[in-house]
């Protein structure tokens, strides 16, 4: 009897520290930075070509325009990933663009929104992409969750950024 009795005290304390996390880190921040050996315009041009989305956006199926002009402040579109063999969804309002510049936009899903902002700068010829993300729970278990797993999302990003590089440096497209 006194096993069960500590069993389920240990089990509340975890549970109960499980969601403090999520009171105590209620949003996940995260910066990426990747030099890409190519010129600024051609970098921005490649990475807002959705015809080259699939090539570094691991899972990415389509982008379905909703409302708004394409490419445009205040344009929606829903993007369809494969993600451990199941679809999803995600829906990409763009907050701020400055052409050449940055690219601001808010993620939303059911379980987290992500405010994201890609930003490009020369340096030397090349361009210097930068990246930051702050990744918001849509309820307790999902602030907890994100706390737990934060550094997945930053090595997401990673990936996602190594992925576009490849594709500019690679780029033979006129734009």
């Amino acid at each position: 009897m006194k096993f069960l009795k500590y069993t389920l005290i240990v089990i509340a304390l975890l549970v109960a520290g499980f969601f403090l996390l999520g009171m105590v880190k209620s949003e996940l921040t995260y910066d990426c930075e990747i030099i890409i050996d190519k010129p600024l315009a051609e970098s921005w041009a490649v990475s807002q070509d959705d015809t080259k989305l699939k090539d570094w956006l691991e899972g990415f199926q389509k982008n379905e325009h909703i409302s708004g002009t394409p490419g445009t402040v205040g344009a929606v579109s829903d993007i369809y990933f494969i993600q451990d063999g199941e679809e999803m969804s995600i829906r990409e309002t763009i907050k701020e663009i400055n052409p050449n510049k940055s690219i601001s936009m808010l993620f939303e899903m059911d379980f987290m929104n992500i405010d994201y902002t890609m930003t490009m700068v020369n340096v030397d010829g090349n361009t210097k992409i930068s990246s930051n993300s702050v990744v918001t729970g849509n309820g307790m278990f999902a602030k907890s969750f994100i706390a737990l797993i934060g550094s997945t999302f930053s090595a997401q990003e990673d990936n996602n950024l190594n992925n576009l590089k490849q594709v500019i440096e690679k780029n033979s497209d006129s734009y």
